[in-house]
């Protein structure tokens, strides 16, 4: 019998052994292959948060205690070691499970979530009612660091930090969002990420110390003592601690054992509490491991070879793509922007083709909108692509920055309209209704691909605000 078949919540899960845990590892990301391989879903997140997830559960008692999945797409494993292990296979499917954390499905998704960096904001807020209620239990977030580059987590860290509230930040590490990371903050983290090598070597130098008879253990009291001094001369660890948080880490968070020692001293800590935790993204998948950026979202896949069940065709995100390349080629005061979506806003073939021309802002929707508009202030033309349910976060860019000012900004909203398997969160419903009243916009909606080109020339030298939406996938042609 497998240890997974005797797990049914966590606390099935503090009876095993670490040996029995490590095996439970390998069973789920089987099961979690096995299962996004039939129904598509968000593959190279959830393989990278196993071991992570099974200590946050060891450790902590949900849902008395709150944990707060950003974003939520890796939440896969947490939803199986919380009593939804038999319903796994209905995972993004008409009245099956959600594929991001959803209260109304289990009392153990403590917060609803679908879009990025706003983990930190809510657990604040609920381990500030926790006080105010006088109630006693633990508040965690889990944010990854390609979250961190929004901008409301910054200001959440800034918030937190400054108000003693106890409060565990979990920052999970794999360098990556959607592609490849990108800006300061990714930076700083891959300074942070050479305390690995330090701890390694810590742990060596305190075997052979402890060796020394007699003298041994009085030595590592000592050296301890003067241990946090010395840390913070060679660590650069120093944002997160000038903010008011307790750091720790970083830490192996693809081994069990380490990530649940890590937690219990959380525990006993006072304060908000950043942990850095570092796991690698497809872990155990060697294709996806390879290619983490195609396998962070995927369709049905061949687990063999990782290639699509069925052939991807071109759809409206292609077209816009290749076309923009196209006029690229004859313009060159078009630039192209998009918020860490290169690849699913079809950017890819631009970024190759004009790296000069290209911006990626990270998760800052915001940013990358009046950015544009600095752009077109000074005669560029442009053209940035960003999912419709992202646009509701940079609002008040479209209108103080963009459409106010008359800014000649070529605004895409790629995945209007029904979108499908991701749910309520990500559905394109709602930007005709906030951006049908904005003043000064062109609103556009191709019917067909032919459509699409054209209103992207068209868009690119009229001169104005434009705004040309289209839905997900491809064209459909009906007979009449």
């Amino acid at each position: 019998m497998e240890i997974l078949d005797t797990v049914n919540s966590p606390k099935d899960l503090k009876k095993l052994n670490k040996y029995e845990k490590i095996k439970l590892a390998e069973e789920l990301r089987k099961l979690i292959i096995d299962t996004v391989s039939n129904t598509g879903g968000h593959l190279a997140s959830n393989l990278g948060v196993v071991e992570l997830t099974i200590a946050l559960h060891s450790i902590f008692n949900a849902p008395k205690d709150k944990i707060v999945w950003d974003v939520g797409h890796q939440t896969y494993v947490h939803k199986i070691l919380t009593g939804r292990k038999e319903r796994i296979n209905t995972l993004r499917t008409f009245e099956g499970l959600a594929g991001f954390p959803k209260s109304s499905e289990s009392e153990y998704d403590s917060f609803n979530t679908g879009h990025s960096s706003t983990s930190i904001s809510a657990a604040l807020g609920m381990a500030r009612a926790r006080d105010i209620k006088k109630e006693k239990n633990y508040v965690i977030a889990v944010i990854g660091d390609g979250a961190l580059t929004g901008g409301m987590a910054l200001e959440a860290l800034n918030d937190a930090g400054n108000s003693k509230t106890n409060l565990i930040v979990i920052l999970n590490d794999n360098e990556m969002s959607i592609a490849k990371n990108v800006g300061g903050i990714s930076n700083f983290l891959t300074r942070v990420r050479t305390r690995k090598l330090y701890n390694k070597s810590n742990k060596y130098v305190k075997r052979a110390v402890l060796r020394i008879p007699k003298v041994g253990s009085r030595i590592i009291k000592l050296v301890r003592k003067v241990k946090y001094g010395i840390k913070q001369l060679i660590i650069p660890n120093m944002l997160f601690e000038d903010l008011g948080f307790k750091y720790l880490g970083p830490v192996d968070g693809n081994n069990i054992e380490d990530v649940e020692a890590i937690l219990r001293k959380a525990k006993d800590l006072e304060g908000p509490i950043l942990i850095h935790v570092l796991t690698k993204k497809g872990k155990g998948y060697k294709i996806a491991e390879e290619n983490p950026d195609k396998f962070h979202s995927t369709s049905a896949f061949e687990i063999e070879t990782g290639k699509a069940k069925k052939a991807k065709k071109d759809d409206y995100s292609k077209v816009f793509g290749k076309k923009l390349v196209e006029l690229a080629k004859k313009d060159e005061k078009i630039v192209a922007i998009t918020a860490a979506m290169r690849d699913g806003t079809g950017l890819t073939e631009f970024a190759k083709t004009f790296p000069d021309r290209f911006f990626d802002a990270g998760i800052a929707e915001q940013h990358a909108l009046t950015m544009a508009a600095g752009m077109a202030k000074e005669g560029l033309k442009p053209v940035i692509s960003i999912y419709s349910s992202f646009y509701q976060r940079g609002y008040d860019q479209v209108i103080h920055d963009i459409c106010m000012q008359n800014l000649p900004v070529v605004m895409c909203v790629d995945r209007a309209g029904i979108v499908g398997n991701d749910g309520e969160t990500h559905q394109g419903l709602l930007d005709m209704a906030f951006l049908k009243l904005v003043p000064n916009i062109t609103i556009m909606a191709p019917k067909d691909f032919i459509e699409l080109e054209q209103m992207l020339e068209f868009a690119v030298n009229l001169g104005k605000p434009v705004v040309i939406r289209y839905p997900r996938g491809r064209r459909i042609t009906r007979k009449i």
